[in-house]
């Protein structure tokens, strides 16, 4: 399976982790809050995090708290749709094709019945025969797994194309308490898309291969969505960063003589990139700690924004990526691509 373009969307407003702080912590949420956990918000915003600054589909970065159920849903349908398009039609436009004949969308910070794909589809002018399929659930992982299943789709229509979208509006599932880790996901994530056409038929360039998952449901409450009076709220304990690296390395192929792949990770945060670099020395993941920095933690489509920064290098490029991706579940997932 051939990787005919990788494109990627961002929100058009930013703001620095300080700006975060200083228009937040005056809003009703955050004054509500307990002084240690106020602690927290201000540690993480203004230390080393890792993360510079973030985009959020808002307008004013005071609408991003104290929002009801019912705004957070709206947001997410309306913000999510746009943004994927996007990514789509950038994807589309660099591979130069007009059609794909199936789109896949993953997602884990709203839900939607007709699914994004629906909305996206639309957007972007697919035929009404495309082959639509959404996949929810899978968390900051997502991009690998959907990929895969797209590439199923292709052994069973090596003539056609398709794409996958991989779109997150974590600002609309942003919950706000006294739990450390809740507070913590509050300064990590990010909004974005990101969107790869793929062809069925071999040829040169690069192609996708070696799937892999690992899913440990016995650490599944550490990292998840919880619903809190009707709102998603991220689950996140501070075993997470060593629970990921765990799995990572459990991945990881084994040399076997060959000389051992660029890791392109899912950003996590400053402590999962640094807990992967423990357990895989002499791997930077420098795409990952660049992404990190200019837009934090956007869930599902990280990885692929780790992707297109490695693959625009172009001639300093290796000619095999091991690209991994990690969260909810909680599972791993990996693939190669090489040329």
């Amino acid at each position: 399976m051939n990787l005919a373009s990788i494109a990627t969307a961002l929100p058009e407003r930013s703001w620095t982790q300080r700006e975060c702080w200083e228009t937040l912590r005056d809003s009703p949420s955050v004054r509500a809050l307990k002084p240690r956990s106020r602690g927290i918000l201000e540690s993480v915003l203004l230390g080393d995090s890792g993360i510079e600054r973030r985009h959020f589909s808002a307008e004013r970065l005071a609408d991003l708290l104290d929002r009801s159920a019912q705004d957070l849903s709206e947001t997410f349908e309306r913000e999510a749709a746009r943004l994927g398009a996007r990514a789509l039609s950038g994807a589309m436009e660099k591979a130069n094709v007009g059609e794909v004949d199936a789109l896949f969308v993953c997602t884990c910070t709203g839900y939607l019945c007709p699914g994004l794909s629906s909305h996206i589809a639309e957007s972007t002018g697919l035929s009404p025969s495309a082959y639509l399929m959404d996949v929810t659930g899978a968390g900051c992982g997502a991009a690998i797994p959907t990929i895969r299943a797209a590439s199923n789709y292709l052994a069973a229509h090596p003539g056609h194309r398709a794409a996958v979208v991989a779109v997150e509006v974590c600002s609309a599932a942003f919950y706000m308490d006294n739990d450390p880790g809740v507070l913590i996901s509050l300064c990590l994530f990010g909004d974005g898309a990101a969107a790869v056409v793929l062809d069925g038929h071999a040829g040169g360039g690069w192609r996708f291969g070696d799937f892999r998952s690992l899913h440990l449901p016995a650490e599944r409450e550490k990292i998840r969505f919880v619903n809190r009076g009707g709102k998603l709220c991220n689950q996140l304990h501070r075993a997470v960063p060593e629970v990921a690296a765990g799995a990572v390395a459990a991945l990881f192929p084994k040399a076997n003589g060959h000389a051992a792949p660029q890791i392109i990770s899912h950003t996590g945060g400053r402590d999962v990139l640094d807990a992967i670099r423990a357990r895989l020395p002499g791997h930077p993941l420098a795409e990952a700690e660049i992404v990190l920095r200019e837009c934090g933690n956007m869930s599902s489509p990280s990885v692929l924004f780790a992707a297109e920064r490695a693959l625009a290098a172009n001639a300093s490029t290796p000619d095999r990526l091991w690209l991994v991706s990690f969260g909810a579940g909680f599972a791993c997932h990996a693939c190669t691509l090489e040329r």
